[in-house]
């Protein structure tokens, strides 16, 4: 009797923590959802549904990238007749990409570089297939498509599903629509470079995370193109674990009145080959594709084959407030076997004077990777030559190997400038848009990489952060001279 007395106590007290768990869950979700009433209003390139984009179920036998050409065509016709072409009132100014007399419209910019765009060179070494980050355009990738070209090999930079347009079209994609695009245009790049030369796969943030997958899957996948090396650049390996939370949003999102709560962030939208505005699900999409693909390292490993990934060559800032570098290295590099692997990892700006100012350096992740002994991969870390110079120095430690090897790379740390960022680390200095580019400035061009507001806190309704987030890499120089030794 005691025990089933007992029993039943345990029961109740599991039920009461259970329901307190959903109680306290519910509590924060509806607290979310009224705070997010407070984001600015919904516009038209937030809610509009365009048609028609790519859906994974869209590839049947015979269905070919030239179709999938076609349907953006039609996609970008439509974005046409259904924002650009409706938006009115005080939304017409030039400010807005999606005003059509904006010097912030893509139209108006030397090309647009939402869509997809391939290099063609008159003789091809091989082909290269480049994949944009989330909420980005094939733009992000455009710097390092001419460094590929310029060594002579087609590259194709598709424009993933859900990009390019509008950013309410992030809320409809899937992470197997961005896959089923990357495996459709590798396919079409070994269709133009014939069966035999040399096809290379890199991508940008989430394109990166693409790239992996896709490289993971085809170890086993005799129908997919296997790349000969990857070149990855912030890949989105490691994320937050709050991401785990971002579906969580539907629970009050269908209502009309919290219908704010699917944003992350709702922003004015002036940047032409990027969004501002970001939807929880498209983070939920991305966390959903770490956990697919970590379960696939996993297997890999479990399985001893490993070790037939091809070479992987990564760039990545040591601080990043978007991916998690120490994941790359504790998820994806401490995991690979012997193959011609590197990391390299730009650092803070370690010059004595801007010691107090930094939160965190990292020190301690930077320790423990130097403290390895007999990595699989090589590495290099990007850091100053000594605390008293903005002079930088490539530090390189072979894999299998305990001595590290200095050399001098006659670039410096910009004035001003403390650390890479996420979003800088694909994009050169001389970029037209993010670049640091006084002369175009100077002419009257629209400069994001030189937006330097000024003014009282808490006025700006764009987050201060994101102005002054480094839109360029200082160093941009060193992997284009790493490409290029890598593909000659």
């Amino acid at each position: 009797m005691n025990v089933i007395n007992f029993s039943k106590r345990i029961l109740t007290w599991i039920v009461t923590l259970a329901g307190c768990f959903v109680g306290v869950i519910a509590t924060i979700i509806l607290i979310r959802g009224f705070d997010a009433r407070r984001m600015p209003e919904l516009e038209t390139w937030h809610t509009t549904r365009l048609s028609p984009e790519f859906r994974a179920s869209d590839v049947k036998p015979g269905f070919t990238f030239a179709d999938y050409l076609k349907l953006e065509d039609r996609l970008f016709e439509d974005l046409k007749r259904s924002v650009d072409q409706r938006t009115a009132g005080e939304d017409q100014h030039i400010f807005n990409r999606y005003f059509i007399e904006s010097f912030c419209h893509p139209d108006r910019q030397e090309k647009n570089w939402n869509r997809t765009f391939e290099l063609c060179p008159e003789h091809f070494k091989g082909g290269v297939l480049l994949l944009h980050g989330l909420s980005d355009s094939p733009y992000s990738m455009r710097a390092l498509a001419h460094i590929f070209y310029q060594q002579g090999y087609y590259v194709l930079v598709p424009r993933l599903p859900g990009h390019g347009t509008i950013p309410g079209m992030l809320k409809g994609t899937t992470w197997k629509d961005w896959t089923a695009a990357a495996e459709l245009a590798s396919h079409h790049v070994r269709t133009v470079i014939g069966p035999d030369a040399p096809f290379f796969l890199g991508g940008y943030s989430n394109g990166g995370l693409i790239a992996t997958y896709y490289a993971l899957n085809s170890v086993h996948d005799e129908s997919k193109i296997k790349p000969q090396k990857l070149f990855l650049f912030s890949p989105a390996i490691g994320i937050t674990r709050f991401a785990a939370f971002s579906g969580w949003h539907r629970v009050l999102s269908f209502i009309p009145y919290f219908k704010k709560i699917a944003w992350e962030s709702v922003n004015p939208e002036y940047d032409p080959f990027k969004y501002n505005s970001f939807p929880k699900i498209a983070g939920h999409q991305l966390y959903q594709l770490t956990r697919v693909t970590q379960k696939k390292i996993d297997q890999l490993k479990n399985n001893g084959n490993l070790e037939r990934l091809p070479p992987i060559q990564t760039f990545s800032s040591v601080v990043d407030s978007t991916v998690l570098t120490p994941s790359l290295v504790t998820h994806l590099y401490n995991q690979l076997k012997p193959n011609g692997h590197e990391l390299i990892l730009f650092d803070v700006n370690r010059f004595s004077a801007l010691g107090p100012f930094i939160r965190d350096r990292h020190d301690a992740f930077l320790n423990s990777l130097k403290g390895d002994s007999g990595l699989p991969y090589a590495w290099t870390l990007i850091t100053n030559q000594t605390p008293d110079t903005l002079r930088v120095v490539a530090e390189t430690c072979d894999a299998g190997s305990d001595a590290t090897t200095i050399e001098p790379l006659n670039l410096d740390w910009p004035r001003g400038i403390y650390s890479l960022s996420h979003v800088a680390v694909p994009f050169s200095p001389e970029d037209p848009l993010y670049g640091e580019r006084e002369d175009l400035k100077k002419k009257g061009f629209f400069v994001l990489g030189m937006v330097e507001p000024r003014g009282e806190k808490g006025v700006l309704q764009v987050p201060v952060d994101q102005l002054m987030r480094l839109r360029y890499n200082p160093f941009f120089a060193y992997i284009e001279r790493r490409i290029v030794e890598s593909v000659k």
